[in-house]
């Protein structure tokens, strides 16, 4: 029996050791550890909800948070110092960095999203040119509208029936073709490679194709095949015509062309699924959450109406407006002028915001302003999803939609990039740093555009028992879509 009394005393002396690891963090504000895996199996246990458990370690005191991986040591910081700090003050010391790049190489390749160095600004530089061009802004707008519009038929339809609809999903996928396998294929590509960022055997289960790594390997035959085929006829359209379309990828095609740095398919199939991921699903997904809260607070979308009425000069009630006679008067101008607007999606995106985290490598050993000391390999990410419900930054009223919050004398009010780092986009905030979102214009007049008919002619009630939660992503889903009952206001 010496063999039992041996795993007694080998258990007994495990337990002493557990023991004691935890009794030397009872003073730590930081998630608690294991011994050898660190804050792995916590993660892990709690993946679903991840957003929300690291939420839980922050206080108006403690504002960066560090997580033991097997991996490594991963900040968390909502720190708007500190967010400063990586974005512009030592930028050059916070690239993506490879671990994250080869997670994600599969999904996004070298495009902007996933890159860093000569290829990063080298897709920049093409998309920064293009954002400010007046015939992209103008195709853009033109696009939005008929996107919008088509969104507008859709759900008239579902009010006439009155059939239930998972607006989330009529967003993402497309009105046109809301089941496309592409988007089906790319959402689930999405879901399965931010689990790669907290699994430090995602290598070794790809090597051996199993496990969830085998469905990846799956979806993204659907995902190349679609890819390749958009490329394949841009490039013949491009052939047939001296001057191509206005869009982004014509424009990535065009770039030094039958010269040195042109875009290979390579490159511009990891331009496509950057861009999609980046502009399409955000703002998408905004839009759902927004649709969200406006179906808690009915008066938020009362005034939106309110003041589409106003802009457009919609008052005279005894005339009933067309669908397109609404989205003509919907300009780029006209927009701006919805200060209300403004103020009721930002307020979406403080609490929702469609990009929840955003991770960085320590390059060299650094202190940030608040004290924290990283090192040399350490990953650090600031929250925005943390940030937007920090009672320091935004009061005892953090957890509370408002969009009055963004409002003085009915004119809209921005706040620091660096306080609100959700989607760092809005044309009115100050510089963030070189990663600064190119798109953020073009995001707002899409989601403008959208919101504002839907709220003119609809109202939207959440189906009850409905439950309404984050899928944990590289962007921010609901994860059981936006299921809604549609009727004409």
């Amino acid at each position: 029996m010496s063999w039992v009394v041996a795993a007694a005393v080998v258990t007994s002396l495990l337990m002493i050791w557990v023991s004691l690891h935890r009794f030397g963090q009872r003073h730590s504000h930081d998630p608690k550890t294991w011994p050898l895996v660190g804050a792995q199996l916590e993660a892990f246990c709690n993946f679903d909800r991840l957003h929300d458990w690291v939420l839980s370690f922050f206080s108006d005191r403690h504002r960066t948070v560090k997580l033991s991986f097997i991996s490594g040591s991963f900040f968390f910081t909502v720190d708007p110092g500190n967010v400063e700090h990586i974005l512009k003050t030592n930028f050059p010391n916070y690239p993506k960095g490879e671990d994250a790049h080869r997670a994600l190489y599969d999904f996004l390749g070298d495009g902007i999203f996933s890159s860093d160095g000569e290829t990063w600004k080298k897709h920049r530089k093409v998309a920064s040119l293009e954002f400010s061009n007046r015939k992209l802004w103008d195709f853009s707008t033109d696009a939005f509208r008929e996107g919008a519009l088509h969104l507008v038929e859709i759900l008239d339809s579902a009010a006439s029936s009155q059939k239930i609809v998972d607006l989330q999903d009529l967003l993402i996928l497309s009105p046109e073709l809301p089941d496309v396998p592409f988007g089906k294929a790319f959402k689930k590509v999405n879901e399965i490679v931010i689990t790669r960022l907290f699994n430090p055997f995602w290598e070794l289960k790809k090597a051996l194709n199993i496990g969830n790594e085998r469905f990846l390997k799956q979806e993204m035959k659907v995902v190349n095949s679609f890819t390749t085929n958009i490329i394949r006829r841009r490039r013949a359209e491009l052939q047939e015509k001296d001057e191509g379309k206005p869009d982004l990828l014509s424009r990535f095609m065009a770039y030094n062309v039958g010269q040195s740095g042109a875009f290979d398919d390579k490159e511009l199939w990891d331009a496509i699924l950057n861009f999609v991921i980046a502009g399409r699903d955000t703002s998408a997904i905004t839009l759902s959450w927004f649709i969200f809260c406006v179906c808690n607070h009915p008066q938020v979308a009362d005034k939106v109406f309110e003041e589409t009425v106003e802009v457009l000069g919609l008052q005279e009630r005894t005339q009933t407006y067309s669908f397109e006679e609404v989205a003509e008067r919907l300009s780029y101008e006209t927009l701006s002028k919805m200060h209300y607007l403004h103020a009721a999606l930002t307020e979406t995106l403080r609490l929702y915001p469609a990009v929840p985290r955003d991770g960085k490598l320590v390059a060299s050993n650094d202190v940030h302003p608040d004290g924290t000391r990283v090192k040399r390999g350490d990953r650090i990410a600031y929250v925005p999803y943390s940030m937007g419900r920090m009672e320091f930054l935004w009061g005892e009223d953090a957890l509370t939609y408002n969009p009055d919050r963004w409002l003085a004398y009915g004119v809209f009010q921005p706040e620091s990039s660096f306080k609100f780092a959700s989607f760092q986009f809005h044309k009115f905030w100050m510089w963030a740093g070189p990663r600064v979102c190119l798109g953020r214009e073009s995001a707002y007049l899409q989601m403008t555009m959208t919101a504002a008919l839907l709220l003119y002619f609809f109202t939207f009630h959440i189906v009850p028992g409905h439950v309404v939660k984050y899928r944990v992503m590289l962007v921010m889903p609901m994860a059981n879509g936006l299921r809604v009952r549609v009727s004409r206001r």
